[in-house]
């Protein structure tokens, strides 16, 4: 058994093909399917059903997986490690991002991080909570920007900054001649939400005390795949929604037909954290990362305890 071997099984576990596992590989389709049969004939298990139509992971496999996972990053440790001797922000971070807070956000940091760690090979993915959560867990990305808890022992969360929630509304929408929006007024506002699986939906609903989407109604089938889409629904008249603070500074804001409004709730803003594994070792390459989004910050965000690890106490709302 060897390291090679064991990033062969992620490999097929992750794209259920031999072909495409392979090309990932930089190998042919035999020598990686010969180097898994020699694996599975030392070992004296099964890893792969193989079919003619499909390749599934058996439940050792499963077990395998988990354990090949922790130690193929654990020889990348060793290696990060030699690198961190020269330089601890040398070498690839991968961060994943949900939709929501890529687009504003990293525009604002991308050129300070060149600038700043040229060492530092950042290496983004722009995903939704939950595929952001599960290649956390498997060790696929270093680390994730959330608006929501991670629930896992496995993982710790730096909190970096509070951003409040704006109400876009059309132009010649009754919102426009208000001082200010009550929750009451949001009541009855033909609120627009992100489809399922978007944080900011749930969050949305949250703020506005909603218990369940509407299934019926002229509302009820106009959901985006992205803020972008949202807001031409709005600018076209269909409704209102609510924007996070960083996504204000987009196009739309200016010559779209929609008005924004900050709300005044006490709860109407969105928590965003780095969320990581326990077990990262690059501690120091996270801090530095966090360090260039606080200063890159627009005073639309309230940025919180600068750099402080979790389980330290939070700067209050």
């Amino acid at each position: 058994m060897n390291l090679r071997d064991l990033k062969y099984v992620i490999a097929v576990a992750e794209t259920n093909h031999f072909g495409k596992a392979a090309e990932h590989c930089f190998v042919s389709q035999p020598t990686l399917s010969g180097q898994i049969k020699k694996l599975e004939e030392e070992l004296g298990v099964t890893i792969f059903e193989r079919t003619n139509r499909s390749v599934e992971i058996t439940p050792i496999g499963e077990s395998i997986l988990e354990h090949a996972r922790i130690m193929v990053e654990q020889a990348n440790v060793i290696t990060q490690l030699a690198q961190a001797h020269q330089d601890p922000l040398a070498g690839p971070l991968r961060i994943g991002v949900i939709p929501t807070l890529s687009p504003y956000l990293m525009p604002l940091i991308l050129v300070p991080i060149r600038k700043q760690h040229p060492q530092m090979n950042l290496v983004l993915s722009e995903e939704m909570t939950d595929t952001l959560l599960e290649r956390l867990h498997n060790h696929e990305i270093d680390a994730a920007l959330l608006a929501t808890e991670a629930d896992s022992q496995d993982l710790k969360a730096m909190d970096l900054f509070d951003e409040p929630l704006w109400i876009a509304y059309p132009s010649k929408h009754p919102f426009y001649t208000k001082e200010k929006i009550s929750r009451r007024d949001l009541d009855d506002a033909n609120l627009l939400l992100l489809s399922e699986g978007h944080c900011l939906a749930k969050q949305v609903m949250d703020v506005c005390h909603l218990k369940e989407r509407k299934d019926q109604g002229d509302m009820a089938d106009l959901r985006a795949s992205s803020l972008e889409t949202l807001l031409q629904l709005v600018s076209a008249g269909f409704g209102t929604t609510l924007v996070p603070a960083l996504a204000m500074r987009g196009s739309w804001a200016t010559g779209s037909g929609i008005a924004t409004q900050k709300l005044e709730f006490k709860d109407a803003y969105r928590r965003i954290s780095l969320v990581y594994r326990k077990s990262f070792p690059r501690q120091q390459a996270l801090d530095a990362f966090a360090k260039i989004i606080f200063e890159n910050l627009p005073n639309t965000v309230y940025p919180l305890v600068k750099n402080k690890r979790a389980g330290k106490k939070r700067k209050k709302s």
